[in-house]
């Protein structure tokens, strides 16, 4: 039909992205063309660079996190089913799609945007974010319009608040509890098509 990206036969693993993800097959189109919008060199994978023709990520104070996230340690690149994985992260939570009861817990979960959003700030990986970590966010998000002395202050309470085992860093749990009032499906979803 038309173009090569209109067809699922092109899409890697269909499929089974679409089960594990809850991707319908127009999402997961949508996805592919702009996967190779994204894919200048037409390679099959993305480089962190590729990123930049998103204007959301670019003014995004914490943007290159982000575009990290899309990447394992020591990974350079990331192919299709790996950047729809990402991604699936954003769904809105009411859309889960289970085909055949086997998945248990939906990509996009309270639980595991939870654990995207914490890994945002655990750059170093050791399972806390630490008041330098929580500090380099705080920066990049608030930059020059608060002093450094009122970023000490925030990152100061934020921790006091959310610090329950008083290790002067915040685990998961922790994170999780202090979130369990927001409505993060909402702060973390993305309508990719209706």
């Amino acid at each position: 039909m038309g173009s090569s990206s209109s067809s699922m036969d092109h899409i890697p693993n269909a499929e089974e992205l679409m089960q594990e993800t809850g991707f319908s097959a127009a999402h997961l189109l949508r996805l592919y063309e702009r996967f190779e919008f994204l894919d200048k060199d037409q390679t099959g994978e993305l480089r962190p660079e590729d990123f930049g023709a998103i204007g959301g990520l670019a003014l995004n104070p914490i943007g290159d996190r982000i575009i990290s996230a899309f990447f394992s340690p020591g990974q350079e690149t990331v192919d299709f089913p790996s950047f729809v994985r990402v991604l699936a992260h954003f769904r809105p939570n009411g859309t889960n799609r289970t085909r055949n009861g086997t998945q248990q817990e939906p990509v996009n979960s309270r639980t595991r945007k939870l654990k995207f959003a914490f890994q945002l700030y655990d750059q170093d990986r050791d399972g806390k974010i630490s008041r330098a970590e929580l500090l380099q966010v705080l920066r990049a998000m608030l930059g020059i319009q608060v002093t450094e002395e009122q970023l000490q202050s925030i990152a100061e309470r934020a921790i006091q608040e959310a610090d329950l085992d008083r290790d002067d860093a915040i685990s998961f749990d922790e994170f999780k509890k202090s979130l369990e009032k927001v409505n993060i499906d909402h702060k973390m979803s993305i309508r990719f098509l209706k």
